[in-house]
């Protein structure tokens, strides 16, 4: 009797250590399984599952001969910003009897989105089906939304109304949902970027991000219209309902700083990538000739508040890229769904060819996509890397003086910034 009483407790013993260890390894599987989900190539066309290298178009108008000229320098894809076209309409001056209604690319008016407008998606398509004709492929990105004009088409001011009204969330989400069903089967296409450099954090009262406390600040704001964690579960979800597979990427906040990425929340979607952009040190980068070039790379700069200048080399670059991999690494990002999306410098800094090589062999050591700033800007000559690192000549000038493109045979020299470019893009 005592023997089958043991027999019985052991059975039971055993039943309940299968039934623990069963629960456990149930766990363990779901999570193991959301993990390869991430980790498993399983994107439209594979495009993004290898890394890619690119740039960005950022021009006033559309310039369909550049997607060739990219390719022959092994461009791989191009950061488009269409809203630029619309820089001759009239976005200062209200009063203007003669002002153009829909002042907004495509968007028609950012006061109240109505629908698509059918002149501006006209030249969007012939431009991306030009795009498809050179071999090109085309990431589409908006620098404006509905209650979120891009600040130089608003007098040089932030436009916050989308971080301040729900409603706007919904006109957002409505426009990225007409604007996929007429895009999700276009062959060029390979990913739509919702906002360029979003920036809730300046409507609500963030005004030092060197110093500040992000997650004290986004526990405020979380669940409220400034939460940009809402505006693109908003936006994605209107595009899904649509579109079930045409890449979405999702810039970082605070002008898609690279530490603003820790508050974003990933979204369940392998069709989904993180970008962020690397203009740091700003004080750096930005220089121009009029104020005088006063860093130079590597070197020590004046960076936030601090009153101390700070160091920059490759390490220091690297430091201000991490929260990137760290948060990667703690939502089980896989590398290939991150992208370096812009990065840049006045081409004229002294350094600028070391800065541009360090960052790319960053990059290119964590694995992520990358695109340089920019292409062949036809309003901005400072990074416009095939023009060496010395003002422009008198011909480049010329040209533009009668709205003409310049004669690159006439303005091209040799050095060393796009020869750190062509030789990555050629590797």
């Amino acid at each position: 009797m005592k023997n089958k009483f043991n027999m019985i407790v052991s059975l039971w013993c055993a039943l309940i250590v299968v039934f623990a260890t069963g629960c456990s390894s149930v766990e363990q599987e779901e999570k193991q399984k959301k993990q390869e989900k991430l980790a498993t190539p399983q994107m439209q066309n594979g495009f993004w599952d290898e890394q890619r290298k690119g740039t960005n178009f950022m021009n006033s108008t559309s310039l369909p001969e550049n997607y060739e000229e990219a390719n022959e320098f092994n461009i791989e894809f191009i950061r488009l910003a269409p809203d630029k076209w619309a820089k001759e309409r009239d976005f200062l001056f209200e009063d203007k009897p003669d002002a153009t209604p829909n002042k907004d690319f495509l968007i028609g008016n950012a006061d109240q989105y109505e629908g698509i407008v059918e002149n501006d998606f006209k030249m969007l398509k012939e431009d991306l089906d030009a795009a498809y004709a050179r071999g090109s492929k085309v990431v589409l990105a908006v620098l404006s939304l509905p209650g979120n004009r891009w600040r130089q088409f608003n007098n040089y001011e932030n436009d916050d109304r989308i971080w301040q009204d729900f409603n706007y969330h919904e006109q957002a989400a409505l426009f990225w949902k007409d604007l996929a069903v007429r895009l999700k089967d276009h062959p060029a296409v390979v990913g739509y970027n919702v906002i360029n450099e979003p920036h809730p954090e300046t409507a609500t009262g963030f005004n030092d991000f060197w110093t500040e406390d992000y997650d004290k600040w986004y526990n405020k704001i979380e669940n409220t219209p400034a939460d940009l964690n809402r505006l693109y579960g908003t936006i994605v979800d209107s595009i899904r309902s649509v579109d079930a597979d045409t890449p979405i990427i999702l810039d970082s906040g605070l002008f898609a700083t690279p530490w603003a990425i820790n508050y974003l929340k990933p979204i369940e979607d392998i069709n989904v990538l993180y970008a962020f952009h690397m203009y740091e040190p700003y004080e750096m980068t930005s220089q121009n000739r009029k104020k005088g070039f006063t860093y130079t790379y590597p070197g020590k700069v004046k960076v936030g508040n601090d009153q101390d200048e700070k160091m920059f080399n490759k390490t220091s670059l690297k430091d201000f890229i991490e929260p990137v991999a760290k948060w990667a690494e703690k939502h089980n990002i896989p590398n290939n769904r991150i992208i370096a999306e812009e990065f840049g410098i006045n081409r004229m800094v002294d350094g600028a060819d070391q800065y541009m090589k360090d960052l790319i062999d960053i990059f290119n050591d964590y694995g992520w996509h990358w695109a340089f700033y920019a292409f062949r800007e036809d309003t901005w000559d400072a990074m416009d890397f095939e023009l060496g690192n010395k003002p422009v000549k008198e011909a480049y000038w010329d040209a533009r003086a009668i709205g003409e493109l310049p004669d690159r045979k006439a303005i091209e020299v040799d050095n060393s910034i796009w020869e750190v470019l062509k030789k990555d893009l050629n590797k």
